[in-house]
Order: C-alpha cells, then structure tokens, then sequence
C-alpha cells in the first residue's frame, strides 16, 4: 500500500478513476488512453498521468493504459472490492429507495439482504428482509458494512450491528450515537447540506 505517500486530493480522484474504470471494463474496453480516459472523467489528462504515477510505472508510450491492470491496482490501493457485502438496516421509504438504487455504479457491492423491526410488511424487496432481531443469525458471511436509516432505537441497533461483526456504518439517522473505537461512521445528513448551500449562497449574492 502506498496511500500515506499519496497526496490527499489525488486520493479523492482515485474512486473517480476506478468508478469510471470498471464501466469502461464493462462496456468492453481493454485498452485507455490518458486522452481519452480525461476526456471520460473530466479531470485533465496531465493531473491524471501524474496521480498514476504515485503507483508507478502503469502505462506504457503509445499503448495507454491497461484497463484490468489499473482496476487490480486501484482495487488494492483505496481496499475495494467489487463484491463488498452491504447490509441495509431499515425499510421505510428511504430504505426501499436504496434497494431500489442498489447497484452502486460499478465501485463497490451491493446490498445482499436487509433487515427491519417488521419484515412482513416489507412488500416487493429485491433482497430478502429478516427480523432485526435476528441480524446475528442472518448476517452474512464477511459482511462488514451496514447502511443505517431508521428512526428510533438507533443506539441500540447500533450496538447490535457492532456485535455482530459490522466494522462501517453509513447513517443516514437524525439521532446522534456513539461507537467504540475501530468502528468507522460516515454521516450522511441532507438537511445539513442544504443548509450550508444556503449560507453559501447568500455570501456570493451579498
């Protein structure tokens, strides 16, 4: 791994980089040009050529690159794996909409299963919807992360997604909540975001 010799920014661009490769190996592409692939992303094709080089040496004059060989090697860089298992913790309108979704753009997995405080009333899921209750004996195999939208009860959900293997959390919960160290959480909150638009906005227009 050479992420702590990376610069930050150049690491933000790297997902960019693999989203955008996996679709190219998908529709067939076996070969990229450093051209073409700026062209694909929209990030210059020399800020590109110089964030591969932190990897070494990976293209070769003339040929571009090797889409499959960049995919191995920005896979083992950022730790993704195309089969990540992700488990989905809440069924409401928020919840189906995931699932619904639930391709995740050629970058990681997907959702293999949810689970929700009443699964009988969970109608056309495309995964199937076990008892919270149950998540230890339903939790897959290796699944380390979960995606979090419920309302209520959230810590103590919390603390049985920890128990029961889960090392990342996507919340998308209103409720504050504390993990043990080693748990990591990413945060999403919409009403936040907009928030800061709107304070950001009113600054240029002043």
């Amino acid at each position: 791994m050479t992420s702590n010799k990376v610069p930050k920014a150049t690491l933000q661009r790297y997902p960019v980089y693999l989203k955008a490769l996996r679709k190219l190996k998908a529709s067939g592409r076996e070969r990229i040009m450093s051209k073409e692939l700026a062209d694909y992303v929209g990030i210059e094709s020399t800020t590109i050529r110089r964030d591969f080089s932190f990897l070494g040496k990976l293209g070769k004059q003339g040929y571009g690159y090797d889409v499959e060989s960049l995919i191995n090697i920005f896979s083992e860089e950022l730790g993704v794996n195309f089969a990540e298992k992700i488990i989905l913790v809440g069924c409401g309108n928020l919840g189906k909409a995931l699932l619904n979704y639930n391709n995740w753009n050629h970058v990681v997995g997907e959702i293999v299963c949810a689970f929700d405080i009443a699964p009988e009333k969970v109608e056309h899921a495309s995964v199937p919807v076990y008892a919270l209750k149950d998540i230890r004996e339903k939790m897959p195999e290796g699944c380390r992360i979960a995606i979090l939208t419920i309302s209520q009860d959230v810590q103590e959900t919390v603390d049985l997604l920890v128990s029961a293997g889960i090392r990342g959390i996507v919340s998308f919960c209103t409720d504050h909540f504390t993990v043990p160290s080693g748990i990591f959480v990413k945060q999403v909150d919409v009403v936040s975001s907009i928030q800061e638009l709107v304070f950001e906005t009113n600054l240029i227009e002043k």
